[in-house]
């Protein structure tokens, strides 16, 4: 598995542009008015920190002049310098660092909106634990950007310009020297820069592939344990650490060898132009503090320069982490809502519908899970879908759900294809018992209340009582109130059905789907719960998806699945009558006098 990954990421793209970070305007651009507010800050900041050098000249040639009153004039106005600086920096902080965090709220927001919403076409593509990792590292990274970083970066970039502006001013023959030393400076930025970007991004894959890595595994622990899969599932993920780590390192290394070459380049640069400096003041060209004054400027664009180096680097990784979070906000999903849905009559009926179908899975293009099915359900009929493995039955619940589109023909309910309707409006019409019943990390009747969120307590309680989880539910340490813990830790396999079935008894919807709905229930539970899920079905559209052909016998008709195509459909008793694929597996789990018993109905 970590062979795979390694293969995955390595071969991903490399090359990745500072101009990623332009996808986060649309989130930056809702409010102006923070940018407005920090950027005034910021400018004002970076004027007062320029005016600085110019008190302390006044300050030293004050005190050559010895003028005493002006000294004290200028030192109040230290003060209030200082004062301005530190309101100004006070303000810039709040609104930087508000937006910061507001603009990345909103792209969390935004991205698991987006990713929840995807089919799941779209998680054969990509781990959820993938997902996780652009939704919190990723976005951790813009935060510190946008929150500070460009705030620093705009700010250095002001003291650098202005600083150079103000040098020229102090002394031209000076700054002509220091302009030299540019070039050596800027090259090795964009030099090791390029090779930062690259680093930045393969680093956060690497982040994301440990972490899909770890969801998986954890997400299993029990099957991990009970096949001692511990060692090779922790040589796997370490194998993906390590490599996180080497590429972090490799980063930082790059980031560090940058950090020196320009700061030393920048300070020799200081020492060259102090000591030509010194020479001048030596020979009567230019005072003392019209040299303190211009050796400030210079620290200042020295230490700009210096901060820019930095930033520059912090930037790539948010490039990196920009471009994957855009990458994911404009994924394509393969099925989508129509531009314009089409309204679904009401009251729905349930008359469902397969068009000669045929679909086949995108992870397994090869292979057709539908080879050309034609199925017509009348409004209120309950049909049990039966099979052996892989038949094809789950098949057709996920297509009547639309979690997947089928290569040709159409889906159809009350006669419209579903294709032209909004996944939201034919499925509040349905409700769905799924194979492996899903519990969520809260309280049980906030569980079933899934299912309605309208619902009210007794509403919940009935639903719980016709699916024979009242008893159970009463049991629990809390009641109803109990936190069942992650995917319902605390509950069995035959419990977490019974909290599924409640929850689509409280749905109410007119169409029932129901798959494998009782395979983990004890024969008691099961009688309860089919006799709930009977009265249930009365006056609903109902597919059963059953391997138990014990819980279907009482269906309306029953269609039998084989190898994606329907090989046979009638009651229970013409099936076995006929012979064939169903009185194959008719036998195998009844009787022979159940058999012979049918047969002579």
């Amino acid at each position: 598995m970590a062979d795979t990954l390694l293969t995955e990421i390595e071969s991903r793209g490399k090359s990745r542009e500072i101009r990623a970070l332009v996808g986060l305007w649309p989130f930056l651009a809702r409010y102006r008015g923070l940018m407005a507010g920090a950027l005034a800050a910021l400018v004002a900041t970076a004027v007062v920190a320029l005016t600085l050098p110019l008190a302390v000249r006044r300050v030293v040639d004050g005190f050559e002049a010895g003028e005493l009153e002006l000294l004290n004039q200028y030192f109040t106005a230290f003060l209030a310098i200082a004062a301005l600086l530190a309101l100004g920096t006070g303000i810039r902080y709040y609104l930087v660092t508000r937006l910061g965090e507001r603009v990345v709220a909103d792209i969390r927001r935004a991205l698991f909106a987006r990713v929840i919403g995807m089919s799941p076409a779209f998680y054969e593509r990509i781990m959820t634990g993938e997902v996780l990792s652009r939704l919190t590292t990723d976005t951790t990274l813009i935060q510190s950007i946008v929150g500070s970083s460009v705030s620093v970066a705009l700010r250095n970039v002001l003291l650098l310009v202005g600083g150079l502006a103000l040098l020229a001013l102090t002394s031209p023959k000076l700054t002509g020297l220091v302009l030299l030393l540019v070039p050596a400076v800027i090259v090795p930025i964009i030099v090791l820069g390029r090779r930062l970007r690259r680093l930045s991004r393969e680093n956060q894959d690497w982040i994301a592939a440990s972490s899909g890595n770890a969801s998986e595994a954890l997400g299993a622990v029990q099957t991990v344990q009970a096949f001692t899969h511990e060692r090779p599932s922790t040589e796997a993920f370490n194998t993906v650490t390590e490599r996180s780590f080497e590429t972090a390192m490799q980063r930082v290394v790059t980031r560090a060898l940058m950090t020196m070459i320009v700061i030393f380049l920048v300070f020799a640069g200081i020492v060259g132009v102090l000591w030509v400096g010194a020479l001048d003041v030596r020979a009567g060209a230019m005072t003392v503090g019209e040299l303190v004054q211009f050796v400030i400027y210079a620290v200042i664009v020295a230490g700009s320069v210096g901060a820019l180096s930095e930033i520059w680097g912090e930037l790539q990784r948010a490039a990196g982490a920009t471009e994957r979070l855009v990458e994911l906000l404009e994924a394509t999903d393969t099925v989508r809502d129509p531009a314009t849905p089409a309204a679904l009559p009401r009251p729905v009926k349930g008359a469902v519908e397969f068009r000669d179908v045929r679909f086949h899975y995108p992870s397994r293009p090869q292979q057709s899970a539908l080879d050309g099915i034609s199925l017509r359900v009348k409004p209120g009929e309950t049909v049990a879908l039966v099979g052996p493995s892989g038949a094809g039955k789950t098949t057709i619940i996920q297509l009547l759900m639309r979690f997947y589109d089928p290569q040709s023909g159409a889906v159809t309910l009350d006669g419209t294809d579903l294709r032209k309707l909004a996944r939201s409006d034919f499925r509040a019409a349905m409700a769905l018992v799924p194979q492996d019943p899903v519990i969520f990390a809260t309280t049980a009747r906030e569980n079933i209340r899934f299912g309605r969120p309208e619902a009210t307590d007794a509403e919940i309680e009935e639903a719980a009582r016709a699916a024979a989880a009242h008893d159970f539910i009463t049991a629990l340490p809390q009641g109803y109130e109990t936190q069942l813990g992650e995917r319902g830790v605390m509950l069995s396999g035959g419990q977490k059905q019974r909290v599924a079935i409640a929850r689509a008894i409280l749905r109410d919807a007119p169409v029932l789907l129901l798959d494998e709905a009782t395979s983990a229930l004890d024969a008691a539970s099961e009688r309860a719960v089919q006799a709930a899920v009977e009265r249930l079905a009365e006056g609903r559209t109902t597919l059963v998806v059953a391997h138990r052909l014990a819980t279907v016998r009482k269906a309306d008709r029953i269609v039998v699945f084989d190898q994606g195509r329907i090989v046979a459909e009638g009651t229970h008793e013409a099936l076995v009558a006929q012979g064939g694929l169903y009185a194959r597996l008719a036998r195998l789990q009844f009787t022979d006098g159940e058999i012979a018993q049918a047969r002579s109905a």
